[in-house]
């Protein structure tokens, strides 16, 4: 048993969309070592499955499926394979997401010269369709798997949904103005549809992770040359009380807590940093 404290879900089937990567892979594991079927969700079939095959070469209950999180008929084709295999969901963790440099600036801040330096992207020059895709996939893509897994938690109790935001959503990084207006949405969202589904007996709620190293933002943060911290990541330590990235089982406390009903059952629409720190330092 390697979650921090045991909360029972057995017998409760757990969606996570992006369950491929890094930080999902760890979180689908702690909701299976607790006793819930997972469903391993992500566009890669071979990434979902696995990690879904390790967690049954650990007596555990798996499976990974494909869909696109942007795409209604996919998900509900992989929504009804589920219920076959599972049963109706009672936990959708929505952790597709990410960003793309096609959203991204060169620099953290404008000068007048930088207008007339091709090899840069100002803001002036981002593009609106990669915005757009950033903006779909980490917005569109909690939103939309929302609406076909919870028709199937409405009228069910102990059934809950737990997004993924992030520290942008309390702050703006530089640089990456379309992934942290997608992040500050998916909290704005978490909270309206918390109220919306209250009535209803399901709960919202949503993770702000701080700054953890993934296989998506590796090249960003750390050299690859010489496997030292970047200067965007000094600059992030230095900013993060504690002094150091997270490591991804350090999401899984307050998953758990959130995922059960007898732990969190009165708690609805809140957005928890899990941070370091982060969000309560003004920097002085």
């Amino acid at each position: 048993m390697t979650v921090p404290f045991r909360i029972d879900l057995a017998g409760k089937v757990a969606v996570v969309t992006g369950g491929g990567g890094v930080l999902c892979s760890r979180m689908a594991q702690a909701l299976a070592e607790c006793g819930a079927k997972v469903a391993v969700l992500d566009l890669d079939l071979d990434a979902a499955e696995a990690v879904a095959a390790a967690l049954r070469a650990d007596g555990l209950s798996a499976r990974g499926f494909t869909a696109n999180v942007l795409e209604r008929p996919s998900l509900e084709s992989a929504a009804e394979l589920i219920r076959a295999e599972f049963g109706p969901c009672d936990l959708l963790l929505n952790g597709a997401g990410g960003n793309h440099p096609g959203g991204t600036t060169s620099k953290e801040w404008l000068d007048a010269a930088d207008l007339d330096e091709p090899s840069l992207t100002t803001f002036f020059d981002l593009d609106p369709q990669n915005i757009q895709r950033v903006f779909n996939l980490n917005f569109l893509g909690t939103l939309i798997p929302s609406q076909v897994f919870a028709r199937q938690m409405v009228g069910r109790a102990g059934c809950s949904i737990i997004n993924i935001s992030s520290m942008n959503a309390f702050r703006p990084l530089t640089k990456i103005p379309a992934y942290s207006g997608a992040k500050a949405a998916v909290s704005n969202f978490t909270q309206w549809l918390a109220v919306h589904f209250a009535k209803a007996g399901i709960r919202v709620n949503a993770l702000a992770p701080g700054f953890f190293i993934t296989s998506q933002n590796r090249a960003l943060l750390m050299d690859q040359a010489t496997g030292e911290f970047t200067a965007r990541s000094r600059k992030i330590l230095e900013h993060t009380p504690m002094g150091r990235f997270g490591e991804a089982g350090e999401l899984v406390g307050t998953l758990l807590w959130l995922a059960s009903e007898p732990a969190s059952g009165f708690v609805n629409g809140v957005v928890v940093p899990i941070d370091g720190g982060f969000s309560a330092y003004s920097g002085v």
